[in-house]
């Protein structure tokens, strides 16, 4: 009987994290296990030799991976990757001016501000803007990655963003999860109803139809969007088909995380002011909450988020860039570091947090770990143990990244 063929062996890692967890072992390590590849997704994971009885290796590509460590790529699952313009001047300012201060200063400031200057960029220019953005952030690691519009706050711009995911994902190997942020902030030249009917009415469908979405989100916040309206929305997108996320409790607490479970909605992030009850409804309703330790660092957040109490309250927490105009990071190898030391999180639950549950919170079950019949979607590290992925801070550890069973990246690795 012939053996079937392999497309691709990664052979000679000092050990695979595969992030199934299993008893004693939360990420699921495998010593001495070479990865067999077939097409876009992962045929076996066994010691070379079982691999090579049990498949034709004579047209395999093979890496020898030479001692380093194996892992799942990265799952982004919450970013505002396109948008135009820079925010830096307002960055540097506030590193020593209070918010009033700045808007003193005549520099233009916050959510309203990067509209303004996405609404004046060409989408050719969004696009290589994003484009460039998502390249290095492949190269950190980051295999798929949540988009949402957010930053033109009407339906042609809006429609413009979706436009720009739907491009980038056709053009470079990063998977793009497009979700439709058209409730980021209200604009200023509409009324807040007006603008609330055409989410609503116009843009939630015109989104659906043209398929330039899966997921529907709203920023639920004191002076963004009340509990009531973030309900409409979200249910506006459930009947369009568009799975519903939430930005909730970031600066207040309206009471947005009942709605969140009741719904229940895929995701609920930011999560600064969500207290314990309600905490533990999300965990009920099988919601997975999304924490972004970059995001409280970049605005020195007033109350940080409680990540350990999220943890033991058994709500399944992933972890993500908030890659925005506000918080420039593409490192989800900085994410993790900055959860373990600021937020307690462990080296794996850290991990697990950046694959596998990140995966989740964007409704994805076919990627985060390393598994046969899982997409081959994985990088490794130049790293002698696990635990320097978390102390080398701001080291860029990758040096071989797999998509969908192809190599999109490499550094110093012998092909």
């Amino acid at each position: 009987m012939t053996s079937p063929k392999v497309d691709l062996i990664l052979s000679g890692a000092s050990q695979v994290l595969t992030c199934a967890s299993t008893a004693g072992d939360p990420l699921g390590r495998l010593l001495g296990a070479a990865i067999a590849v077939q097409g876009e997704k992962i045929a076996a994971i066994a010691p070379l030799a079982e691999l090579e009885r049990r498949f034709d290796l004579s047209s395999s590509q093979t890496v020898d991976l030479a001692g380093q460590i194996v892992a799942p790529g990265f799952v982004d699952c919450h970013t505002h990757l396109v948008f135009g313009g820079s925010r830096a001047q307002e960055y540097a300012a506030r590193m020593t001016h209070t918010a009033q201060e700045v808007v003193a200063l005549g520099i233009p400031t916050g959510i309203q501000a990067t509209v303004k200057m996405t609404r004046e960029s060409s989408p050719d220019l969004l696009y290589e803007g994003a484009l460039g953005r998502l390249q290095r952030m492949l190269c950190c690691g980051t295999t798929t990655l949540e988009s949402k519009s957010g930053y033109g706050l009407n339906a042609a711009k809006e429609i413009e963003l979706l436009q720009v995911n739907r491009k980038l994902q056709g053009s470079q190997p990063v998977d793009i999860v497009s979700t439709f942020l058209g409730a980021h902030d209200f604009p200023t030249e509409v009324s807040h109803e007006k603008y609330l009917e055409s989410l609503i009415h116009k843009m939630i469908p015109q989104v659906a139809a043209e398929g330039l979405a899966e997921f529907c989100d709203v920023y639920c916040d004191d002076g963004y969007y009340s509990v009531e309206a973030s309900r409409r929305i979200l249910e506006a997108g459930l009947r369009h088909g568009l799975k519903p996320k939430i930005h909730v409790d970031a600066y207040s607490n309206l009471g947005g995380c009942a709605m969140a479970a009741d719904l229940p909605v895929v995701s609920a992030d930011h999560l600064n002011f969500t207290t314990e009850p309600e905490l533990e409804r999300l965990a009920m309703a099988g919601v997975v909450g999304v924490v972004m330790p970059g995001l409280d660092f970049a605005v020195r957040h007033p109350q940080p988020f409680n990540a350990r109490l999220m943890i033991d309250k058994g709500l399944t927490v992933a972890l993500a860039t908030d890659f925005c105009p506000g918080c420039w990071l593409e490192s989800m190898q900085l994410v993790m570091q900055l959860a373990c030391r600021l937020y307690q999180f462990s080296p794996a639950e850290a991990l697990l947090a950046a694959t596998v549950n990140a995966a989740r919170a964007v409704g994805l079950t076919d990627r985060g770990t390393l598994e046969p019949g899982q997409l081959a979607d994985l990088q490794t590290w130049d790293l002698p143990t696990f635990e320097d992925l978390i102390y080398r801070l701001g080291n860029n550890a990758v040096s071989l990244v797999v998509k969908r069973g192809r190599i999109v990246y490499s550094k110093g690795v012998d092909r």
